[in-house]
């Protein structure tokens, strides 16, 4: 019994490191009240994942050809719909990618050179990449799961 609480505990560890709670609670909030497979939400979620995927590869051939323009555009455009989903470390690299395409530090205060904006953009990149996949994992099982399995009492 302790275990399954332990699990539990992991689990909610987990989704707080994901995902930010009152942006995706808000968001499905937006989900029909009799609609138990979430289907409003889960378009949304699921056109976010296309979404994502291909500003990352946009994002691979701007820092090729080093377009920060391209760059911080493209950040704050994921940067925005991480937002909505609630995909905080997403949201934040891309906040940082929209920071250092305009020559600004990551957290938008003071100025670095173009060589050091592209290193960090290209680390930022690859961190974003990775939350990425953390919450697609995440959000997938959310969606994929009964419902039924999940009704616990209180």
């Amino acid at each position: 019994m302790s275990m399954d609480s332990s699990a539990q505990q992991e689990d909610d560890l987990l989704n707080n490191e994901i995902l930010d709670l009152d942006a995706f609670n808000q968001l499905l909030s937006m989900d029909d009240e009799n609609d138990e497979e979430y289907e409003f939400s889960r378009d949304i979620v699921y056109n976010y994942f296309e979404q994502a995927i291909t500003t990352f590869a946009d994002m691979d051939k701007a820092l090729k050809a080093k377009d920060l323009r391209k760059l911080s555009s493209l950040g704050h455009f994921l940067k925005g719909s991480s937002a909505t989903i609630g995909v905080k470390k997403v949201q934040e690299c891309c906040r940082h990618i929209q920071c250092l395409g305009k020559l600004q530090g990551a957290d938008g205060i003071g100025s670095v050179d173009e060589k050091a904006a592209l290193e960090l953009i290209e680390e930022e990149l690859k961190s974003g990449k990775l939350e990425y996949k953390k919450a697609e994992e995440f959000l997938r099982f959310f969606y994929e799961s009964d419902p039924a399995d999940g009704d616990e009492e209180e």
